[in-house]
């Protein structure tokens, strides 16, 4: 009796260890640690931590920048509007209003372009920094004020090419001055195709209206302006597929040859990790467009009034101030790309918008145009398209090597301070001059 008692209490231990060893025992710790994950999930998603989320997010994008101390003149730009009639003040105001938001709108571009990869995230970059131009453009030319769009756009594609990417060049060849800096050289003659074939688009309806052979005289113009247009957009259509889709390793960043190099390259894209979510980034580009959009109507307002009081022509308000602005975006992350050692994300952004506005923006202002009953064409002026031209030939010229220094940076530089000489003393020919 005594030694099956002894046995029977034996079984119980060994079945009690058994069973705490069991699957079933260790189904309730996971349960619990489950239970305890979604706990802590659900703390993290709580009130106060939305709420923390939220402050930080407005703190990095709107109070962290030092650029922000600019965002003031937004708002009063807006006041003085109503308060005064003084053009000058409001349209200076404005353009240091929109400057910060431009910068901003890059920021969060770059914030999402971390989720996207450096091929969509240059497009993103190139995109998003053009809308302050669009918004621009869709204003004046809802006012009519057809030739203010074409100047600003030209600009646009002038500062991009010339200031942009000289700023960019020379910054970064004072960064690493033992050597020239590489980028890719296959799409950047690409893109010097597309904005040749651009230039080509603007030349025809000019030469055809300054040499009177047109059929119908005032009209063949737009005709054509609107064909090119629509090929344009299809020419631009198909590049986007070429570049995202067909012809992807055509757009990969070249390697480096120095296997130290790649060390540094590598620990610098560890460390660049987006200070916000992709949700956060999405939000903040419609906040910060239609910002931007508001601003731009009272920009647009003021410019007429803004030419006479400060007896500055128009042209050069159009093709050298409104652009300087709306590159805000472009001119800062440009030169930051060029400063690591990453030209292929620098001439994404500075030609890579330049083809935008040339192939997309400006066809896309004359299919708007036609819709509005706008008479928008590419007819930009004798003047303007040589202008355009000779720039891309200038900067073609300097990508061919596919190397950059400081001294090619300093050259695109000064040729932009000529163009800005240029239309300083420039006033549009009269309709009897035409």
């Amino acid at each position: 009796m005594m030694a099956s008692t002894e046995e029977e209490k034996t079984g119980l231990q060994e079945e009690a260890i058994t069973i705490n060893g069991s699957p079933m025992a260790v189904r309730k710790m996971q349960t619990f640690e489950h239970i305890g994950s979604l706990a802590a999930v659900a703390q993290s998603y709580g009130p106060r931590s939305v709420k923390s989320r939220i402050l930080k997010s407005i703190y990095i994008v709107l109070i962290k920048a030092k650029i922000n101390v600019l965002l003031p003149f937004g708002p009063l730009a807006v006041i003085l509007h109503y308060l005064t009639g003084k053009h000058g003040w409001v349209f200076f105001f404005s353009l240091i209003g929109i400057t910060p938001m431009a910068e901003r709108l890059g920021y969060a571009t770059e914030q999402l372009a971390c989720y996207t990869g450096s091929t969509v995230g240059g497009l993103l970059n190139a995109t998003f920094g053009n809308a302050t131009e669009m918004i621009i453009s869709i204003y004046a030319l809802k006012n009519g004020m057809i030739r203010v769009v074409q100047q600003s756009l030209l600009g646009s594609i002038l500062s991009n090419m010339l200031l942009v990417l000289g700023c960019a060049f020379f910054a970064g060849g004072l960064t690493h001055p033992h050597k020239d800096q590489d980028f890719n050289k296959a799409s950047a003659v690409v893109n010097s195709g597309l904005l040749l074939m651009a230039v080509m688009g603007l030349l025809f309806p000019a030469v055809l209206h300054f040499t009177h052979s047109e059929v119908h005289y005032g009209k063949s113009e737009v005709t054509l302006s609107r064909f090119s247009s629509c090929v344009m957009l299809l020419a631009y259509a198909s590049y986007l597929f070429f570049q995202l889709k067909s012809h992807r390793s055509l757009y990969n960043p070249i390697d480096s040859e120095v296997d130290g190099e790649q060390d540094a390259k590598e620990d610098n894209e560890e460390e660049e990790e987006p200070e916000i979510t992709q949700w956060e980034a999405i939000v903040w580009l419609a906040v910060l467009t239609i910002w931007i959009s508001i601003l731009s109507g009272y920009l647009v307002d003021a410019i007429q009034g803004a030419s006479e009081s400060v007896n500055m022509p128009i042209a050069f308000i159009s093709v050298i101030l409104l652009p300087i602005v709306g590159n805000a975006a472009e001119h800062a992350s440009a030169i930051m790309f060029a400063m690591k050692d990453k030209l292929d994300i620098t001439l994404g952004v500075a030609i890579g918008s330049s083809t935008q506005i040339s192939m997309f923006v400006i066809p896309f202002c004359v299919v708007i145009g036609w819709m509005m009953g706008k008479q928008m064409d590419l007819n930009f002026q004798l003047f303007e398209t040589a202008t355009l031209f000779i720039t891309v030939l200038v900067v073609a010229f300097m990508l061919q090597e596919g190397t950059a220094n400081y001294f090619k940076g300093l050259m695109l530089i000064l040729c932009y301070l000529i163009v800005a000489a240029s239309f300083f003393v420039h006033v549009d020919p009269t309709s009897d001059d035409n």
